[in-house]
C-alpha cells in the first residue's frame, strides 16, 4: 500500500450529460497535504471533468517519492495507478458500469450504492484483483449473480435493494466475506446446503425479502461466528434445524414471515448471546419455558402471528389448519454423521458444490 489513498467522491454539485450517466462530482486526495477541487462549469460530454480534477491533484501534490503520478496521463482516469478507494454512493447515477474498471488494479473498496445504474451484474468489478468491498445496493442492476462473486477474496458483499433474481449460486459456500446481503431482490429457490460451509469468519447473512423456498439447511449450525442471520420474507418451510443450537455467536436471528412450523425448539431459546429473535406469522404450535426465559434475559423476542394456543396476537383458528406442507419436518440431506458444533468433519479438504436443500429430494432424518 501507498503512502496516501484516494477517495473519489461524487456529490451533487451540477449536473452532466453523457451517454453513460449524469453525475455531479467534488473529489478529495488525503495524503502528504490535500486539496479538493470543484468543478462548477458545463463540461463536454466526454470524462473532462475527473480528468480536470486529477490533473488539478497532480498538480498541488509536491512530493511522489514511488512515481505513482507518472502514469497519470490522458483521458482516461481509470488507467491512473494506485486507486484505492473508489465511493460513488447516493448520487442518481444512471447507465451501465464501464468495462475498464477491471483496469484498477490497486482498488480495494468500490461503493456503487443508492445510485440508478442497471443491467446484469458488472462482472467487470469482479476481475478487480485487490477488491475487498463492493457496495451495489439500491440500484436496478438485474438478472442472475455470476459463480465468481463468491470466489474471490470480498469481503463486504452487498448487493440488496436490486433486482437480481435466479437461484443464490451453490459455490456460496466458497465466500470468504464476513458480510453478504443480498436482501430486497427476487432470488428463487432453495438456501443452498453448502451455505453452512462458507468461509469461518461470515458475520452477517441478510437474505430477507426474497422469494426463498424449503428448508433452512442443516448445514446452517457450521457458521459458527455469525451474528445476525435474517432469513425474513420468504417462503421457507418446515421445521427448525436442530443445528442452530451451534450459533453460539448470534445475536439477532429473524425468521419472520415465512412458513415454518412445528414447535419453536428450546435450542433456539438457548443461544447465550441472542438480543433479539423473531420468529412471527409462521405456523409454529408452541414453544417451552425456556422461551419464556427470553423475557427475563432482556431479549426481544416477537413470536405474533403463529398457532401458539393461549397466546396472544395469533392467527385465527381456520388458518393455523392449512399449514404450508401440511407441518412435516424438514426433509434433511442424508450424512454420515450428525452435524456437531465443529468445523472438524470438512477441514483439510475442499467442500464439494452440494445441491440444494428440497422438500422433494432427500429423506428424513430419524
Amino acid at each position: 500500500m501507498t503512502w496516501w489513498y484516494l477517495l473519489l467522491a461524487f456529490f451533487q454539485l451540477f449536473s452532466l450529460k453523457t451517454s453513460a450517466f449524469s453525475v455531479g462530482i467534488g473529489v478529495w486526495i488525503n495524503g502528504r497535504g490535500s486539496t479538493t477541487t470543484t468543478a462548477s462549469t458545463q463540461a463536454p460530454p466526454t470524462s473532462s471533468v475527473e480528468y480536470t480534477a486529477f490533473q488539478a491533484w497532480k498538480s498541488a501534490i509536491t512530493e511522489d517519492p514511488s512515481g505513482i503520478l507518472a502514469s497519470w496521463v490522458g483521458p482516461d482516469v481509470c488507467s491512473y495507478r494506485d486507486l484505492s478507494i473508489i465511493h460513488l454512493n447516493s448520487n442518481r447515477f444512471s447507465g451501465t458500469i464501464p468495462e475498464s474498471f477491471r483496469e484498477l488494479q490497486y482498488l480495494t473498496e468500490l461503493d456503487l450504492s443508492n445510485n440508478q445504474f442497471s443491467g446484469p451484474f458488472p462482472t467487470s468489478t469482479l476481475r478487480i484483483p485487490n477488491l475487498i468491498y463492493l457496495d451495489l445496493r439500491f440500484n436496478s442492476f438485474s438478472g442472475e449473480v455470476p459463480d465468481e462473486l463468491f470466489v474471490g477474496g470480498l469481503d463486504g458483499i452487498f448487493l440488496n435493494n436490486n433486482q437480481f433474481e435466479g437461484q443464490i449460486p451453490m459455490i456460496l459456500w466458497n465466500s470468504q466475506a464476513s458480510v453478504i446481503t443480498l436482501a430486497n431482490n427476487k432470488f428463487s429457490g432453495s438456501i443452498p446446503a453448502s451455505f453452512g460451509h462458507a468461509g469461518p469468519g461470515i458475520r452477517e447473512a441478510l437474505f430477507l425479502n426474497n422469494e426463498l423456498t424449503g428448508c433452512i439447511p442443516e448445514g446452517i449450525g457450521f457458521l459458527s461466528d455469525v451474528e445476525v442471520l435474517d432469513l425474513s420474507f420468504n417462503s421457507l418451510t418446515g421445521h427448525l434445524p436442530s443445528s442452530l443450537s451451534c450459533l453460539s455467536d448470534i445475536e439477532v436471528l429473524n425468521i419472520a414471515h415465512n412458513q415454518f412450523s412445528g414447535e419453536l425448539p428450546d435450542l433456539v431459546c438457548d443461544l447465550k448471546s441472542l438480543l433479539n429473535l423473531t420468529v412471527s406469522y409462521n405456523f409454529f404450535s408452541g414453544f417451552s419455558q425456556d422461551c419464556d426465559k427470553l423475557f427475563f434475559r432482556n431479549v426481544g423476542f416477537d413470536f405474533s402471528g403463529n398457532c401458539i394456543p393461549g397466546r396472544d396476537m395469533q392467527r385465527p383458528p381456520p388458518e393455523c389448519m392449512g399449514i404450508p406442507g401440511g407441518g412435516l419436518s424438514c426433509l434433511r440431506i442424508p450424512a454420515a454423521k450428525a452435524v456437531a458444533c465443529s468445523r472438524a468433519m470438512v477441514q483439510g479438504s475442499q467442500m464439494p458444490a452440494m445441491p440444494y436443500t428440497s422438500p422433494a429430494s432427500f429423506p428424513y432424518l430419524p
